[in-house]
């Protein structure tokens, strides 16, 4: 905390710390909800600048990270609307990146490739709420507090998206857990 209140007071190095600290988890989260690097970078900066320019008015009621991945994802948001409302433009097949090469077994890069794909294909609400508990690491309560939601139904929107994938990893023989045994008890209990 000393180092927020130290950048909420100007202190540049503290607010560096801060977006070393941040930067790789806010990055990764804004990745999983554009699917675009370049943007996602683009995004991830702008949130910084953001939090630069609001951390004065940050209050220390909710956690930091929970304000900070409110930011992230008000501005994700944003991009999106913006997104919807822009024209779209065609690639030609030929003109596409070329994609990298990786030094995973063949097997192992395709079941990737499946999980990441249904992931995207999940409401923005389940794929939201998942990717900030696996991607981003947040708590079901910073999850609860960041999308201003209750505890219950977090971990009911994790369940379901976890579901989902898992469900559709299965339909195309894909075998992957992502749903442990104690994690759909927690859920049921709830």
């Amino acid at each position: 905390m000393a180092v927020i209140r130290r950048a909420q007071r100007g202190d540049e190095r503290a607010f560096a710390l801060i977006v070393r600290a941040y930067e790789a988890p806010i990055f990764n989260y804004v990745l999983r909800m554009v699917g675009d690097r370049a943007l996602a970078e683009d995004l991830t900066q702008d949130v910084f600048l953001r939090v630069f320019r609001g951390l004065r008015g940050y209050s220390r009621r909710a956690r930091f990270t929970t304000w900070l991945f409110q930011v992230a994802k008000n501005r994700v948001i944003d991009e999106m609307r913006a997104a919807e409302r822009r024209p779209r433009s065609l690639v030609a097949i030929e003109d596409a990146p070329q994609l990298e090469v990786v030094d995973a077994p063949i097997e192992q890069s395709e079941a990737i490739d499946i999980l990441l794909s249904e992931v995207d294909r999940l409401s923005p609400d389940l794929k939201e709420a998942l990717l900030l508990r696996d991607i981003a690491g947040l708590s079901y309560n910073e999850i609860s507090d960041t999308l201003d939601v209750t505890l219950a139904t977090v971990k009911w929107r994790i369940f379901k998206a976890r579901e989902e994938v898992q469900q559709a990893l299965e339909e195309q023989g894909v075998v992957v857990s992502i749903l442990g045994e104690s994690e759909s008890k927690s859920v049921g209990s709830s």
